[in-house]
C-alpha cells in the first residue's frame, strides 16, 4: 500500500478523533504521523488543517451524493471522504491521485467492502464539482466555515471586520520568529538567515526583533536555533513583554506561562529582572524550563494554581504581573482550525469566571505603582474589554493606562492584522 493511502487513512482517523472523541490536533497529530517522513508528515498535517477549516462546506459536498448518512462502524468513511474532497475542492493533487490514494484508504482502514462506494461519491464530485463548488460557496453559512454559534458571536461583535476575521482565519497563518537580543544582534541573525536561505525571509516589520518568514520551516535547521538566537513566536503574541515594559533588578509574575515564549521575551528585554514562571502543568513546565535552557535565559519556573497564591506566593509583592488568562483561543484558530469545533459556547461562560478569578487573586501581589498586563488570544469581547471593565469597577485603586497604538486603554488585535493573530491587551496600575 502506497504511502498515499496511508497518508490519507492516518488524516481520515485524526479527523475522526477531532471531531467524534473532541481530541485537539496537538494531541492526536503526533500519534498518527509517527511513522511518518517528513513531506509525507506534512501532506497529514495539510489535509487535516484545511478539513477542519472548511468542514461545513465539505459536509455539504459529501451530502449531495451520500443517499444516508454514513454511522456507527462506517462513520470513519464519511472523515475518509472529508479527506478526499478537501484535496478535490482546495488542493492542488492531481485528481487520479486524490482519489486513487483515498480510495486505497479504505483497507487500511479495513472497509474494503465500500471501496466502491468510495470511489463513485469521489468521481460524482469531481464530474460535478465546478457547479457544485460555485453553489456551496455562495452560501454565507458554509462559505465561513465556522459553527453558528461562533459566527454569531464575531458577526455581533465586529459586524464590520468579520468577513476578513472568517477569512483570516481559514488561512494558513505566517511564521514569525522573535531574535533574543542577549545572544545575538538582530542585524548578525538577519545576515545569517539571509546567507542560509535568500528566499525565506519577508519583509520586515515595524519591531526589530520580529523577522517574518514566507513560509513554515523546520526550525531547528536554521542558524543559531540550538545557540538560543531565536524562538518562534507570532507578531501579535510578541506585544506581551513589550507592554509590560519590565526593568533590570524588578521582581516580575508571568502567570499561566508555559510553554514559556512570553517569559523568555521579557528575559530578554531585561535580563538582570527576577522573573517567576508560574503554571498549573508541571508537564507543561518541562517546556518552559526547556525554552530557557536553549535561550541560555533563568527564571524561578513554579508550578500552582494562580489562584490559589497560599500554594507557591512567598509574600512578596511584584513590580510587573503578566496574566495570560486562560481563554477561547478565538483569535488563533487559522493556527488551530480544531478549535471551531471542540469549543462549546458554555464554555465562554466558564473562561470568563476563570479570568474574574484570576485578576481578582493576582491584583493584591501587585505592589502600589506596579503594572498589571491582562493578555488573552481571544477576540470575544466578554473575555477582554468587558472583563478588563468589570474588573475596574470592582477595584477603586486600579488605573487603566494607554495600551493601543491610538491611545486606547483596550488593544483588540484581530486575525490577520499586521500579519499576526487575534490578541486583546490592558495594561493596569495599580495607584499610590
Amino acid at each position: 500500500m502506497s504511502n498515499g493511502a496511508a497518508s490519507r487513512a492516518s488524516a481520515a482517523r485524526i479527523v475522526f478523533d477531532v471531531l467524534e472523541h473532541g481530541r485537539s490536533l496537538s494531541q492526536t497529530l503526533p500519534q498518527h504521523t509517527e511513522q511518518f517522513d517528513g513531506r509525507d508528515r506534512a501532506m497529514v498535517q495539510s489535509l487535516c488543517y484545511g478539513v477542519l477549516r472548511h468542514l461545513p462546506l465539505l459536509n455539504a459536498a459529501i451530502a449531495s451524493f451520500v443517499s444516508k448518512p454514513l454511522k456507527k462502524d462506517l462513520l470513519i468513511l464519511h472523515h475518509l471522504l472529508l479527506v478526499g474532497a478537501y484535496q478535490l475542492l482546495f488542493m492542488r493533487t492531481s485528481d487520479h491521485a486524490a482519489v486513487s490514494a483515498t480510495v486505497d484508504a479504505t483497507e487500511l482502514l479495513k472497509k474494503r467492502r465500500q471501496k466502491g462506494l468510495v470511489n463513485a461519491i469521489l468521481r460524482n464530485l469531481q464530474r460535478q464539482r465546478d457547479t457544485l463548488l460555485s453553489k456551496l460557496q455562495a452560501d454565507q453559512d458554509l462559505n465561513h466555515g465556522h459553527p453558528r454559534w461562533l459566527a454569531e458571536q464575531i458577526q455581533y461583535a465586529y459586524p464590520a471586520q468579520a468577513p476578513a476575521i472568517f477569512a483570516a482565519n481559514n488561512e494558513q497563518a505566517p511564521m514569525w520568529l522573535r531574535v533574543n537580543i542577549q545572544q545575538v544582534s538582530v542585524t548578525d541573525f538577519i545576515t545569517a538567515l539571509d546567507a542560509y536561505d535568500p528566499e525565506l525571509r519577508a519583509e520586515r516589520s515595524n519591531e526589530s526583533a520580529s523577522i517574518p518568514l514566507t513560509h513554515a520551516v523546520d526550525v531547528r535547521q536554521l542558524p543559531g536555533f540550538a545557540e538560543g538566537w531565536f524562538s518562534v513566536q507570532d507578531i501579535a503574541a510578541q506585544q506581551a513583554a513589550r507592554l509590560l515594559e519590565a526593568q533590570d533588578g524588578e521582581r516580575i509574575l508571568d502567570c499561566c506561562a508555559a510553554p514559556g515564549g512570553k517569559t523568555a521575551h521579557i528575559l530578554e528585554l531585561a535580563p538582570q529582572a527576577t522573573v517567576h514562571a508560574l503554571d498549573i502543568d508541571e508537564q507543561r513546565l518541562q517546556r518552559v524550563r526547556e525554552n530557557l535552557d536553549r535561550l541560555q535565559l533563568h527564571a524561578h519556573v513554579l508550578c500552582g494554581d494562580a489562584a490559589k497564591h497560599e500554594q507557591w506566593w512567598d509574600g512578596e509583592l511584584y513590580d510587573r504581573i503578566l496574566l495570560d488568562a486562560p481563554c477561547s483561543a478565538t483569535g488563533v484558530i487559522r493556527r488551530h482550525p480544531d478549535i471551531k469545533w471542540l469549543r462549546r459556547p458554555s464554555d465562554i461562560a466558564q473562561l470568563e469566571q476563570t479570568q474574574y478569578e484570576l485578576l481578582d487573586a493576582l491584583w493584591p501581589m501587585l505592589r502600589p505603582g506596579g503594572r498589571l498586563v491582562y493578555a488573552t488570544c481571544s477576540i470575544l469581547p466578554a473575555e477582554n474589554k468587558q472583563q478588563i471593565e468589570a474588573f475596574m469597577q470592582r477595584h477603586a485603586d486600579a488605573s487603566a493606562l494607554p495600551t493601543a497604538p491610538d491611545g486606547a486603554t483596550c488593544w483588540q488585535r484581530l486575525p490577520g492584522e499586521q500579519g499576526g493573530d487575534g490578541f486583546f491587551y490592558a495594561i493596569v496600575e495599580k495607584q499610590l
